[in-house]
């Protein structure tokens, strides 16, 4: 195993260098990414020769919006969510603490960083990083335990960050529209993993106005290409769409526990785009599955956990269960 399918998922060509064969010869299940994807013709075409105007952020960030449950003014588009934590721990400028276990990206992002449990008093004004639902364990708070956590947090002059990267599929706890209430709390969002388009590189800040403010001054006119524009401003509006990727998601994380189970392993989390496995088999399993060209998430810092994305499809699924059985 080497280092750098310890540090992300999706490192498939680091993976065929290791264990062999091509890119396309590879199962990716390493991430929580949607493998079946919104369907991007739908879109219609994209303007590539002229540069993006305001309208269509203003555009894209309505569409966000509505499906966020939060107000436009206070949603702000940005290059990918993992850019965008990185800015945020800037502009604020304090102290992180994020909730083990995480995204690696909540503690890389600060020049000081420490852990924090969950609903702990941070003691002094830091930025509190926690992923809803978590990643990589799955686990969903209730939103309203944390906005109580955030009120405990900004008594101290600290600020909430809680990454909603995967709420999309369950959306009930998330604390998006709460934002204005909150004078400290920011909520952060990805497109790419529930549409399954992550390639696009696009995320959304859900903030105070200042702080919205100070965001897209750092990014200055153009923060997202014309692609990103069309495509997400037209996957937020399609409804049915939506609504039929949450059952499917649903039904096939529901087949890949039952996969698992049948291997005795227990598929933890409550986001359909993944589970997490705690075995302490876990880097026998993980070369396991690299021989035969399937490729989970493995992590340095746990190394009884294994993550596996929800499969796109039946022969996806069945090709893993055939790797358990008989690797």
């Amino acid at each position: 195993m080497t280092f750098a399918l310890l540090q992300h998922g999706g490192r498939v060509d680091a993976a065929a260098r290791r264990y062999g064969g091509s890119r396309r010869d590879w199962l990716d299940l390493s991430t929580g990414i949607n493998p079946r994807p919104w369907p991007v013709a739908k879109a219609g075409p994209v303007e590539w020769a002229n540069l993006p105007s305001p309208e269509t952020l203003v555009e894209l960030e309505a569409a966000a919006a509505a499906h966020f449950g939060c107000a436009p003014e206070l949603c702000c588009a940005m290059p990918g969510s993992e850019a965008g934590m990185r800015l945020l721990a800037r502009l604020i400028a304090l102290p992180g603490r994020a909730v083990p276990p995480t995204y690696r990206t909540h503690v890389d992002a600060f020049a000081e960083s420490a852990p924090i449990l969950f609903g702990e008093d941070p003691g002094a004004a830091a930025t509190v990083m926690i992923a809803n639902p978590a990643n990589p364990d799955g686990t969903l708070r209730d939103g309203s335990a944390l906005l109580a956590w955030h009120d405990r947090i900004a008594a101290r002059d600290g600020w909430l960050v809680v990454d909603e990267a995967f709420a999309d599929a369950t959306p009930a706890q998330s604390v998006a529209g709460n934002v204005a209430a909150r004078a400290n709390l920011v909520v952060l969002r990805s497109f790419g993993k529930f549409f399954g388009l992550a390639g696009l590189r696009l995320g959304f800040a859900i903030a105070p106005p200042l702080l919205i403010a100070s965001l897209r001054r750092a990014m200055g006119d153009w923060p997202l290409h014309a692609a990103a524009l069309r495509i997400a401003s037209a996957a937020y509006r399609d409804q049915s769409w939506i609504a039929q990727a949450r059952i499917d998601l649903a039904a096939r994380a529901v087949a890949l526990d039952a996969m698992l189970d049948r291997h005795g392993l227990i598929g933890m989390g409550a986001s359909p785009l993944f589970r997490l496995v705690v075995t302490p088999d876990a880097a026998a399993l993980f070369e396991r599955l690299a021989r035969a060209r399937i490729l989970v998430r493995p992590f340095a810092d746990n190394p009884n956990h294994l993550r596996f994305g929800v499969p796109a499809d039946g022969l996806a699924l069945a090709r893993l269960d055939r790797a358990l059985r008989d690797g």
